[in-house]
């Protein structure tokens, strides 16, 4: 017969290490802090190890807690995927997206009435942050994730890479400003997300213009709010060419320049191993692929895997 340590005490770890706090996870379970307290300090006999360093105002996992922790995660998400087949649960279906707003503003969401009419099954969940994607603490099922390479311990296909030009309103080329070379920037309002505060410096640089401050202008908690703030003529912004595809082709967005700047970050779909047999995971990776592999040649980059990618 298996010796285990008590349930009780198993899942009040579990929620303390994804909380990081012993109230939240009595808020969580429904019993008061001194009881989820008291069944890790047995969980910490019963193991003859220390899981927390207790600080005066916070906690954090030791290095054995962190393993046990990461085990017992994986142990729970592997319990509640099983109960659901069993219990023909229908949100086994329903899939949890974590997307960096701009991302999701301008390029997922105008999709998503396609994936919609391939799979009307499928239920999208949909959350933004720029914070990167924590699979052990979050219930996340598969994100996007920016940046010059995925996260450590993912599955992950690189879907395309960010290619930087000046875009802006066609009304804002004809209200007699120039804007013929890239110099001219100085007479125009720079747009600039705080999330990205190297890429007009980045571009400004490449173009080798003198006396323009990529740091001056407008500045918007993100890069969406920047791009439509140029489509309302409020100035010229630095735009990820994938991102704004659809409005140069439309004609809302327009780009003065030809210079193109690539940057080293990427955008990358990224899952935890233990997704890896989830179908909602897999549809999904698929659709985005396919939508990467039907966009413009500024998606240069898309579909190579950085890492490992669908099996």
């Amino acid at each position: 017969m298996r010796r285990l340590p008590p349930l009780n005490a198993i899942r009040a770890f579990e929620a303390t290490a994804r909380h990081l706090s012993f109230t939240k996870a009595a808020r969580e379970l429904c019993v008061t802090q001194g009881a989820v307290s008291r069944h890790v300090a047995a969980l910490e006999r019963e193991l003859s190890s220390k899981l927390f360093l207790r600080h005066h105002r916070a906690i954090e996992l030791t290095a054995k807690g962190e393993i046990y922790f990461r085990a017992l995660r994986d142990a729970f998400e592997r319990i509640q995927d099983a109960t659901d087949h069993v219990a023909g649960v229908t949100d086994s279906l329903t899939l949890r997206v974590k997307l960096p707003p701009t991302f999701a503003i301008r390029w997922v969401v105008p999709r998503l009435a396609r994936l919609h009419a391939l799979d009307r099954s499928l239920d999208v969940q949909i959350t933004t942050s720029h914070s990167p994607v924590d699979f052990d603490r979050e219930e996340i099922d598969v994100a996007i994730h920016s940046g010059d390479a995925p996260p450590p311990g993912t599955i992950s296909t690189q879907l395309f890479g960010e290619i930087l030009t000046p875009v802006c309103s066609p009304a804002l080329l004809r209200q007699g400003r120039a804007l013929r070379q890239p110099a001219d920037l100085q007479r125009h309002t720079l747009l600039c997300s705080l999330h990205r505060p190297h890429d007009w410096p980045a571009w400004i640089e490449a173009a080798g213009v003198k006396g323009v401050d990529g740091n001056s202008g407008l500045k918007f908690e993100n890069s969406s709010l920047a791009y439509q703030a140029a489509i309302d003529r409020l100035g010229i912004a630095l735009a990820q060419t994938a991102l704004v595809a659809d409005d140069l082709e439309t004609g809302r967005l327009v780009a003065p320049f030809s210079l193109r700047v690539p940057m080293r970050g990427a955008y990358f779909v990224v899952y935890p191993p233990r997704s890896r047999a989830l179908e909602k995971v897999r549809r999904f990776v698929a659709w985005i692929r396919e939508e990467c592999a039907g966009m413009a040649p500024q998606m240069e980059g898309a579909g190579e895997s950085r890492r490992q990618g669908m099996q």
